[in-house]
Formats: structure tokens, sequence, C-alpha cells
């Protein structure tokens, strides 16, 4: 195994380990045990023995066969020949990654402070951990960082057809690249050699930048040495794939060797937690950085639970062995339910105080042991309950699952005691924290995901059904205290009272919290709430369409076109400006006051459009592909531009996004309907009555429960919308 270390002196070196010895395990006859094994020792230079291991789901010992090599480059050549040799047998632990099995067999993990012993060649003699990934006070190495980008718009993947100059930043000096004074692979090459740097973070690294790059070195001849040691760079392959009923694209990787290459634009953490996040979530999962930054969350999640089972000497199956038990229809009915919602009143609420289970559904987990292995299982046949439903929670065990978000609700609470504590590095200890809340996100989703190791899914409607009865207990708890609930979404309540303070909605949270055994917490007191109605009719009411706006004027936006990623930039930047100037009220009536500037803000923008001064880039709708341009049937505007950029020699595949600009909806040539943005140059100009219409459906959710009446300053004197009697709040008419 290959180590690189930066030791104390600011040197970097590459050490070897060469005692770590990968193994796996297999099960059947034992008479076909013994034949394998002697087929194994007589063709590779692998170790076997038979030992004994757990099985997770009822705890007895297996007895099975341990096949051993320290040759590491053979471990799947040898898994590859045990399913040949019969495919019968049952193998464990035999597709894991070497790198994570090596942390766990020494106890190390990525960016861990270690003591190390070894000689002159870097053959490592000692190794100790001196870290422990569970710290939420832990200092990273000193890593040079270097950041390389194209020029211009970075929203949108180069490939599709705009390249500009090649722009390079080391200390956070940005130096622009553009094959005036010398090619700009050379440059880079150049740069690349005499910073050294130990991390390469890129926008468009995989797709486009490293493979133009690598092409252009051979070209001219160039020695481009990415890595830091010997061997070639490693690529894999780009792919579509379906998750969760969507189509999704998973962009090629360039992965090096002796650095790291993060690409912000194919790294779901790195683009949302930022390295702080990526270096966070390495540290506990224990997955290689590069491959942690573009792999899902649900895979850290999916090792992090191997570990423990790793640790407790229980096999870990090739493949998902569990197949949910048969029930009857009166049963499935009952116990395949999703969270509990209370669908809104629509309408203006003033003094609402928003209530959240903190990480419900992973504390669910924790506090009831809710695990794959510990539901139904055989050990405890008098074991309380689930309700609803009546599956039996082990009493002997803590479950696997239970036992990693025990851990991670730990330290996501302490980076948020400790971002309270030093204001100065909230943002650092959020990024971490957010990177732990994905990882809590994703653990409740595999427990019942057809992929998962350990998934079962009586696992995952044990939990769901213990979340719909403890927000049905806080439910009644907040009205027997003389609350209206006005709105419950799965782990949050919005609670009312008449003339309530913060301090009541705080008791009201500590006894919920008290009564129902979860954590709770006072998310905010909300000046007002808007719940709006569904976009088709004033009359029905949605679940997650609202905005709200706490005491100190923090927004939050659901189900606004804001929210969206295929809104144009303008719109969703119209949008957000609007809602910062009706965060300014207090109540209904300031409310409508302030929609007149927030009215002034709309026509402002609608001018803009009109007389033709907004930028393209501005314009841009961003949709996702569901299959390749050739097989969408109808002119979609998405298969418009697609097609277009099918002809321009783009390769799109299902999944990928694609940004277009709306010319002329209403044409009768589909071309002319659409155009691709960056195909744009020297095109006529975009459909004003479109962009117009959809600044208009934008603004409009704002107006809904205000009439125009009510815009102006004098409207407190005027009829027609009133203070309801009601304590709920202002119930204006709504518009029909």
């Amino acid at each position: 195994m290959t180590l690189w270390l930066v030791e104390a002196n600011g040197k970097r070196r590459r050490l070897i380990d060469r005692s770590f010895r990968a193994r796996f395990y297999v099960h059947g006859p034992q008479a076909q045990l013994s034949r394998l094994a002697q087929a194994i020792t007589a063709r590779f230079p692998a170790h076997c023995a038979l030992a004994e291991r757990l099985n997770i789901w009822d705890r007895h010992a297996l007895r099975v066969l341990e096949v051993a090599t320290h040759h590491l480059p053979l471990f799947s050549t040898l898994a590859h020949f045990v399913r040949r040799f019969d495919g019968s047998l049952r193998l464990y632990n035999s597709d894991l990654m070497l790198a994570v099995v090596y942390c766990w067999d020494k106890g190390v993990f990525p960016l861990a402070r270690l003591s190390a012993e070894a000689s002159d060649s870097g053959e490592i003699r000692s190794l100790a951990c001196e870290d422990d990934e569970w710290s939420s006070r832990y200092d990273l190495p000193p890593l040079r960082i270097m950041q390389i980008r194209l020029e211009g718009f970075g929203r949108v993947n180069p490939k599709h057809g705009r390249y500009g100059a090649l722009e390079i930043a080391v200390d956070d000096k940005w130096l622009t690249l553009d094959d005036s004074d010398e090619p700009a692979v050379a440059g880079f090459a150049r740069l690349l050699r005499t910073h050294d740097p130990d991390v390469i973070v890129s926008e468009w690294g995989d797709a486009v930048l490293f493979p133009k790059l690598l092409r252009q070195a051979a070209w001219r001849k160039v020695r481009l040495s990415l890595n830091r040691e010997p061997g070639s760079v490693q690529r894999s392959a780009a792919r579509s794939y379906v998750s969760y009923g969507r189509i999704l694209f998973k962009q090629s990787a360039t992965t090096l060797l002796g650095r790291l290459h993060i690409d912000t634009e194919n790294s779901f953490i790195a683009g949302n937690c930022e390295l702080a996040g990526l270096w966070e979530l390495a540290r506990v999962t224990k997955l290689p950085i590069q491959y942690a930054a573009r792999t899902t969350t649900g895979t850290g999640i999916s090792y992090m639970q191997m570990e423990m089972a790793y640790k407790d000497e229980t096999l870990i199956p090739e493949q998902k062995a569990e197949p949910e038990n048969p029930k009857p229809l009166s049963e499935l009915l009952v116990a395949d339910r999703g969270g509990l919602v209370f669908a809104p009143r629509p309408g203006f609420f003033e003094n609402v105080a928003e209530l959240d289970f903190i990480s419900e559904y992973p504390s669910i987990m924790s506090r009831f042991n809710v695990s794959p292995e510990t539901v139904n299982c055989a050990c405890c046949p008098n074991s309380p309950r689930v309700p609803e439903i009546g599956y039996r929670v082990c009493q002997r065990r803590r479950g696997m699952t239970s036992r990693v978000v025990e851990k991670l609700i730990r330290k996501r609470q302490q980076y948020k005691e400790q971002a309270a504590e030093n204001p100065s590095q909230a943002t650092l200890f959020k990024l971490r924290s957010n990177s732990l809340k994905w990882l809590l996100v994703c653990c409740f989703g595999y427990t019942g995901y057809r992929n998962a190791r350990f998934g079962r899914i009586e696992a995952h409607e044990a939990i769901n059904a213990l979340a719909r009865e403890k927000l049905l207990q806080a439910k009644e708890i907040a009205e027997e205290q003389g609350f209206q609930v006005l709105h419950a979404l799965v782990d949050s309540l919005y609670v009312q009272r008449a003339n309530a303070t913060h301090e009541d909605y705080e008791q009201l949270a500590r006894h919920i919290e008290a009564s129902v055994g979860l954590p709770l917490a006072l998310e905010a007191v909300y000046r007002y709430v808007v719940f709006l109605p569904s976009k088709q009719s004033a009359e029905i009411p949605v679940p997650n369409r609202f905005a709200a706006v706490s005491g100190n004027g923090e927004l939050k936006i659901r189900g606004l076109e804001c929210r969206r990623h295929d809104t144009p930039p303008l719109i969703a930047r119209m949008q957000r400006e609007v809602l910062s100037i009706l965060a300014e009220a207090v109540d209904f009536e300031t409310y409508c006051i302030k929609l007149s500037d927030a009215r002034e803000v709309y026509q402002r923008y609608l001018k803009r459009l009109t007389d033709g001064s907004v930028l393209p880039e501005e314009l841009m709708v961003s949709k996702r592909l569901s299959r390749t341009p050739r097989e969408y049937r109808k002119n979609s505007f998405t298969a418009i531009a697609a097609r277009q950029l099918e002809r321009a020699g783009v390769k799109l595949r299902p999944g990928e996004a694609i940004e277009f600009i709306l010319t002329h909806v209403d044409s009768a040539l589909p071309d002319d309907r659409v155009r691709a943005w960056t195909l744009w140059e020297n095109w006529r100009g975009y459909d004003i009555q479109a962009y117009c219409k959809a600044l208009e459906k934008a603004f409009q959710p704002f107006v809904h429960f205000a009439p125009l009446v009510m815009c102006e300053a004098t409207s407190r004197s005027r009829p027609g919308v009133k203070k309801s009697a009601d304590p709920t709040g202002v119930i204006p008419p709504l518009f029909r």
C-alpha cells in the first residue's frame, strides 16, 4: 500500500507498507471449500485457512474459508477465480476498496496525524495514528492548493462549445495562459513543476480540462506530469444511470497519483460544502479523498456501516442478501407509507413558530435502536412493538446503523456549539457540519435502498412509522397547550398562539421533547409566514410552498422559482430582491405597503427585459436530458436545444444538463423557438413576451393574498381586507 505524508519540516514523502494483507471469505459446503483452498494455493501466492465469522442477521458464527494475500493487485483476480470455480459459493468482503480496508486494519484515515518509522527506501517499519476522526477540533496538514479553470461563464459545461483561456491560481493569485507567449499547456506544466501542489481544484477538470491538456501536451510534445509518482493518469468512463426515477449523468473522473484532483463541478460535497466539508467527510468515512469527492454520500454511510461490521468480525456480503419479507396486502398498505404531512391552509399568518426535530430519522435510529439487523430479530420475540405496523426491535444488541448515526449526531452537535462559541470560525464549522448532515440524510434512505449491503425495507418502514407517531404526539401536545398547528411536514411543526412569546414557544419545545423522547429545537419564531396554494388552483393547499420571515429578517423559502435550478438567473434574482423588501414588513398591513416597493422592483426588471439591456447569461434556462437528443419524439424546448448542440458536434448523454434561451416560443419553425446558449452568438434576440410572462408568474405569489387596494400607504383605512378575529392571523379573501 502506498502512502503520501507531509512531514513536520514540510517535506512530502512517499512510503510503502508491505505488511498489509488483503483478505476475503468464502462460505459453502466444507468439502467444496477444501477443494477451493487447494486450487487457490496451487495457482496463486495466497494463504487459505478456515475461520469463523458472524452472520449479521442472526449473529450465528459461520465456518468460512479465509483467502489472504500480500500481493494487492491479485485480490480481485482471486475473487473472480472463486466465482468461476463454483457459482454456488457465497463470497464476503471480496469487493471492498482496499485503501479503505487498509485504514480499518491500521487504524488510520485520510488527513490524519501519524507517527511513522520508515527505512531510507521508504519501507514502513511502524505506523501509529495520533488523531481521532471523531474529534471536532483538529488541524489539517499544510496543503499546497492550485486552482484551474477556463475563462468565461463557469456554470456551463465547456464541452458544449465554449472555450476560453486557461486560468490558474496559486495562493489565490490568478494568471491567464492564452498561448501568446508560450502554449498554455507548457505554462501549466511549468507552474505544476514550480509549485508542486498537493491539491488541484478545477472547474470541469474531469470532463474537459485535463483531457484537453493531455491531448495538447501529446500534440505539442510537452512533458506534462500530472502525477507525482510513476504511472498513467487514471480515468473512469462517464455513464448515465437511473436513481429514484430520475435519469442522472456521472462525468468521467480524472484521478491522480501522489496528489489530489477535486473537480467542483463533478463533486456534490465539494460543490455544496467546499473543501472543508470534503476533508471532514473523508476523515469520518475513510474513503480516499478523490473517490469521496465524486461518489454519493450514501456510499460513505455504507462504508461506515461496513467498518462497524469489519471490527465486529461480521461478514460483509458482496451484494444485498436479505429480501423483503412477504406481506399480505392489508399489512403492506399500512407499512408502506412515508412521513406524515398536514397540508397548511393558504394564508398570511403572523407570529408563527417552527419546531423541528433535530435529525429526526437518524435520532429515531439511535434512540430506538432501529437498524436493518435489529428489526424483527429472532432473539427478542417479546420486545416492544413499533406503532401501526407491529414490528419488533432488538433489545439485546446495539444496531450497526444506530451506532454509526449516534457518532455523527454527536459530532454535528459539537460543531453547532463551536460555531456559536466562535463566530469568527462559524463558517468553517458550518461547512463541516453540513457534510455530516448529508451523511445523516442518506443514512435513512439506505435502510430501504435495494442495493444497500445491509439494507432492509422493514427497517425503513419502522423508522417512518415511528416518525409519524412522534409527529402526531407533538401535534396533540401543542394543541393541548392552546397552540394551533398551522402546518406539519414530516419532522417539523408550524404553530401559533395569540400573543405567544419566544419563551412560550421554547417551553412548548421542551415539553414536547420530554414527552416524545426525541430532540426538538425551536428553529425560529417568524414575524409572518405566507402559505401559498397550488399553482393550478387557489383552493388547493400544498405542503411545501411558502415564504417565512424570522424576527431578524432572515428568509426561509420553499417551492418558489428562486429555489429551482431551471429558473433563469434574472427571474430568480428579481424574486429574491422582492423577498428582501417584503422581509422588512412586520405584519400584514406593512406587508401590503412594502408590496408597493416590491412592485417597483418588478417593473424595473420588466423594463430591462423590454428595452433589451439583459445579458444572455441572465436568461439561461437549464434542463436535464431524460434521453438522447434523437430519442425525443416531441419538439420540447429541451429536445430542440439538444438537437442543435448535437448538430454542432456535441455528444450528449441522458442525465446531462444543457442551457438554452427562449427566442420565439410560438414560432412555426422549432429551431427558432429556443437557442442553445453556447450557440447564441449572432442570434436575433430573445422572446420578450415569454420572459415577461415568466417574470409575472414569479411575482404573482407575493400579491396573491394582498388585493391591489392594500398596496397603497392609505390601505389601513380602506374596507375589503380586515384583520381577522381568528387568532390564526390575517386571512384576506382569495382572488377567484
